[in-house]
């Protein structure tokens, strides 16, 4: 009697997970504005690792974008596991897919989820996350630019 129930009873601790399946999915996106001009393209990271914020090769999980610049530019990453993100933005004039410098001051924009204030170098993850969650979610991010 005692080896009959044993089946029984694995099954019915294993019903929960039948139906569980992947977590769902949330749409997230980016409207960009700000651009001094239309020149060259607009680089974003979507990454939920703060190691890996604000440049995006140090998380291989990392959503990337690259866009043509325009007066206003929409960036969609598509779906992604609920969490918390952060965008960091990059308007690549030259096309060359980095950031250029001079010295130690940007010669291109940049922007951050949030619109994170920068101050003495790039925010930290903190300040540029968002949490995702069911809901579709568009984040706003301005471009600035110090020279």
């Amino acid at each position: 009697m005692r080896h009959g129930s044993r089946p029984i009873l694995a099954l019915t601790l294993g019903l929960p997970l039948l139906g569980a399946g992947p977590p769902p999915l949330t749409e997230v996106s980016v409207v960009v504005t700000g651009l001094r001009n239309t020149k060259g393209q607009v680089l974003a990271c979507l990454t939920a690792q703060p190691k890996g914020f604000p440049d995006c090769r140090k998380d291989p999980a990392a959503k990337q974008a690259i866009v043509p610049a325009a007066a206003t530019v929409r960036i969609n990453f598509g779906p992604v596991p609920a969490g918390r993100y952060a965008i960091s933005l990059i308007h690549d004039e030259n096309a060359n897919r980095k950031m250029d410098m001079a010295l130690i001051m940007p010669k291109e924009g940049y922007g951050f989820s949030r619109d994170a204030p920068v101050t003495m170098g790039p925010p930290k993850f903190d300040k540029a996350a968002f949490d995702v969650a069911g809901t579709a979610v568009e984040q706003t991010a301005r471009i600035r630019y110090l020279l």
